[in-house]
C-alpha cells in the first residue's frame, strides 16, 4: 500500500489508509459468481481501490449457501493476485449460523474460521456485525483485544450498535488500555439519515472514529435507475422502490439529477460524494455485480462537490 497517495483517507485513529469507496463484498458468491467477482475486484484495485468489506455470514441467506462464500472468494482472489499486503480487508462476526453472537469463545472461533476462508493470517479490520446487548461490553472488547494481541486482527470496529453500547465499549477500552474501536459501520445514506446523524455521529467525532456507511446507495435507489413507472430486475428492487413514494425521495432525485448533469457524472457518484463529504465519513460502502457498474462507484475518488452542492443535497434530504 502507498499511504502517500493523495486519494487515500486515514481510517480513524488507525494507521490504515483507505480509498474513499469501500467495495462491498456482499454480492461475491451470491449474485456475482467467482469469475465475475474476480473481475470486479481486479477493476476496483486497478482504479486505485484498496478497501474491501465482507462478513462471515455472506451469503448464507441464499439457497444452498452456508455463509463464508464471500470471504472464500476474496481469499482466493488475493492469493491468485499476490496482493494481500496491498488490500485492507474488513470482515465481521456475530451473524454466521455456526458462530452466532458475541460471546468471547465464539468471537475467537469465528475469527479463526474467517482467517481460514480468507487464506490469510490477519484481518485488517474486524467488526462486531450486530451488537448483542446481552453480552457485556467487557467480554466483547476483551476477546477482540486478545485477537489483536495475537496478531490475528489489526484493528477493531463496530456496526449496528447503539450510542450507549458504543460509548461504554470505548470507555472500557480506554480505562483498561485495551484495543479500541477505530471505525463504525452505520446504515447511512441521503434518504436514511436518522440512524447515524445525532448521537452516533457525535460519538464518532468525539472519539475519532471513522464512519464507513453501508447501504450507501439505499439498495440502488440513489443510482437513479428507479423512477416512477420503471421496473428494475434486481433482488434489491423492493428496498429501493419504497423511496419513490416519498417527498424526500423525489426531492433528492431532482437535486442529484441536476448536480450530476453539471459535473457530467452518474447520479450514484454524486450520492456517494455527498456521503464522503459528511463529517467523520472515511469511505462509503457500495457493491458491484459487474465491472460495468464500477466506474460510477470509484468516481467518488475524483468528484469533489462544492459547499453549495453539498448543502443543496442535505436540504433536499430532510
Amino acid at each position: 500500500m502507498t499511504p502517500s497517495s493523495p486519494s487515500l483517507r486515514r481510517l480513524g485513529s488507525s494507521e490504515l489508509e483507505v480509498f474513499p469507496l469501500c467495495l462491498g463484498g456482499n454480492v461475491f458468491g451470491w449474485t456475482a459468481d467467482e469469475a465475475a467477482s474476480f473481475a470486479v475486484l481486479d477493476a476496483y484495485t486497478a482504479a486505485g481501490g484498496n478497501f474491501v468489506d465482507t462478513a462471515d455470514s455472506y451469503s448464507q441467506w441464499a439457497e444452498g449457501h452456508q455463509g463464508g462464500e464471500s470471504e472464500t472468494i476474496i481469499g482466493k482472489w488475493a492469493k491468485a493476485r499476490g496482493n494481500r499486503a496491498d488490500v485492507v480487508i474488513a470482515t465481521k462476526v456475530s451473524q454466521h449460523h455456526e458462530y452466532p453472537g458475541l460471546g468471547a469463545a465464539n468471537i475467537k472461533a469465528a475469527a479463526d474460521a474467517s482467517l481460514r476462508r480468507l487464506g490469510t493470517d490477519y484481518i485488517d479490520l474486524y467488526y462486531t456485525h450486530f451488537d448483542k446487548p446481552e453480552v457485556p461490553v467487557e467480554e466483547i472488547i476483551g476477546a477482540l483485544d486478545e485477537l489483536v494481541k495475537a496478531g490475528k486482527v489489526r484493528h477493531i470496529a463496530a456496526s449496528n450498535i447503539s450510542p450507549e453500547r458504543l460509548e461504554a465499549s470505548l470507555a472500557f477500552s480506554d480505562r483498561e488500555g485495551l484495543a479500541r474501536y477505530v471505525a463504525l459501520q452505520p446504515h447511512y445514506n441521503l434518504v436514511s439519515r436518522d440512524t447515524y446523524e445525532g448521537e452516533l455521529q457525535q460519538l464518532a467525532e468525539r472519539f475519532g472514529l471513522a464512519a464507513v456507511p453501508y447501504s450507501a446507495l439505499a439498495s440502488g435507489f440513489l443510482t437513479g435507475k428507479y423512477r416512477p413507472g420503471t421496473t428494475v430486475d434486481s433482488v434489491r428492487a423492493g428496498g429501493a422502490a419504497k423511496h419513490l413514494d416519498t417527498e424526500r425521495g423525489q426531492k433528492v432525485l431532482t437535486a442529484l439529477d441536476e448536480i450530476a448533469r453539471a459535473h457530467d457524472v452518474p447520479v450514484a457518484t454524486v450520492a456517494l460524494a455527498w456521503l464522503a463529504a459528511r463529517p467523520t465519513v472515511a469511505a462509503p460502502i457500495a457493491s458491484a455485480r459487474t465491472v460495468e457498474q464500477l466506474p460510477a462507484l470509484v468516481g467518488v475518488g475524483e468528484l469533489e462537490l462544492t459547499g453549495q452542492e453539498v448543502a443543496r443535497l442535505t436540504a433536499a434530504a430532510v
